[in-house]
């Protein structure tokens, strides 16, 4: 059975152990980035440059291996840590791969930086088109390690967390870490975002301050910049919450977002996926983002939009709260119920009895199992110096289920 080697170069690792070196040097194919290839002038035998799809370069290499050709593939540092090595073994048998490692970039920068390094979270922007996983890490991480690509580079990445509201990290930009030009820049974000860097870089994120109000389920409502009356009170909120069942990599809309209370907490549930919240005031808009940043919660993001117009170019849902913007209005409710995901769950919240009965109305219309809480809270206050309860207005919250297709 021929085997293939996959050897991770470590950083500054230039003099080979002679049974690594034997592996590369005699092996019918070698496989590996250009720069990597580079380092092997002597090499004979059949180079291939990692580019365009894995899973085509990677059939690739069962074609050499079922020919009956031995082949190593080279990659940087560990190649199970954000490299080629997990796709390798989705795709070949595993007792066909032997792996190698090296010296992680991440251990390196840790090294020179004199941090122990089990602590910092790392996340991978090679070929994304956002900084999702950036933005989930730095809600409860105090390192976030980032490895970078053409396209989010050390200057973008800061200019787009000075962009989201971001101003409680600093950055170090590790250049060509292990090569005679090494470089190491500990920067704040706004010195970053004006620098330009080599390609080949790493950087980390390190927590310089925290959150003006510590992220959790049942926030004070006066601790929210909103609107008077106009907010979702903690009591209802975390019954609402609950009723979502929200798990940690769920995409959740927040429709007629308001000042942006519930959406901000269900960031803290969905740690792994992120929050959209919809609210067609654009000073509610900006109100949402001052208390996003207030609370750290990063992975909401903010739509300002009508509706149901806006929500066709919204990530598909797994959960959806609506808390405000029905009214008469049953198009919205209409429109959600299309687009979310079969399985999902839809909350609303409602003191109206006429949105009870339009809601309750449409989910035997459609044979979806729903529920009616009405949640009725009151809150101590003084009077004559002594304790009474002052009600809350009552809150319908109607939970459903889509079992089917809308």
């Amino acid at each position: 059975m021929t085997i293939v080697h996959v050897i991770g170069l470590g950083i500054g690792q230039h003099e080979l152990p002679k049974t690594i070196r034997d592996h590369i040097l005699n092996a019918d194919v070698l496989v590996g980035g250009q720069r990597l290839l580079d380092r092997f002038k002597t090499y004979k035998g059949k180079k291939t440059v990692i580019k365009g799809p894995i899973k085509d370069l990677i059939n690739r290499i069962k074609d050499e291996l079922e020919s009956g050709r031995t082949v190593t593939v080279l990659a940087d540092g560990d190649p199970l840590f954000f490299g080629i090595g997990k796709q390798l073994v989705n795709l070949i048998d595993a007792n066909r791969i032997v792996f190698h490692p090296g010296i992680t970039t991440l251990q390196a920068a840790a090294a020179r930086e004199k941090l122990s390094w089990e602590n910092i979270k790392t996340v991978s922007l090679h070929g994304r088109d956002n900084l999702l996983p950036l933005l989930q890490a730095l809600i409860s991480h105090d390192m976030v390690g980032v490895y970078t690509d053409n396209t989010f580079t050390p200057s973008r990445i800061a200019q787009k967390l000075i962009k989201t509201g971001i101003d409680i990290f600093s950055m170090t930009v590790f250049e060509n870490l292990g090569e005679r030009n090494e470089k190491i820049s500990n920067l704040s974000l706004s010195e970053a975002a004006q620098k330009d860097f080599s390609p080949l870089n790493f950087i980390l994120l390190r927590r310089t301050g925290h959150p003006e109000i510590p992220l959790k389920i049942g926030i004070d409502d006066d601790l929210y910049i909103h609107q008077k009356g106009l907010i979702t009170k903690k009591e209802v909120r975390a019954v609402g919450l609950a009723m979502l069942s929200i798990e940690d990599h769920h995409v959740v809309w927040d429709l007629g977002a308001g000042c942006g209370s519930v959406g901000i907490e269900a960031s803290l549930l969905s740690r792994k996926g992120m929050v959209i919240s919809v609210e067609k005031d654009i000073k509610r808009c900006e109100m949402i983002r001052k208390n996003i940043k207030k609370t750290g919660s990063w992975n909401v993001s903010v739509v300002n939009s009508t509706m149901p117009e806006g929500l066709d170019r919204l990530p598909e849902p797994d959960r959806i709260f609506i808390g405000g913007g029905l009214n008469n209005d049953i198009k919205i409710l209409e429109k959600a119920a299309s687009l979310l995901k079969t399985g999902g769950k839809l909350v609303i919240h409602t003191i109206l009895l006429k949105s009870l009965n339009q809601t309750s109305s449409f989910f035997e219309k459609m044979s979806w199992p729903y529920s009616i809480t009405e949640v009725t809270a009151s809150r101590s206050q003084k009077l004559a110096g002594e304790l009474y309860l002052r009600s809350l207005n009552p809150v319908f919250i109607v939970t459903a289920s889509k079992i089917n297709e809308y």
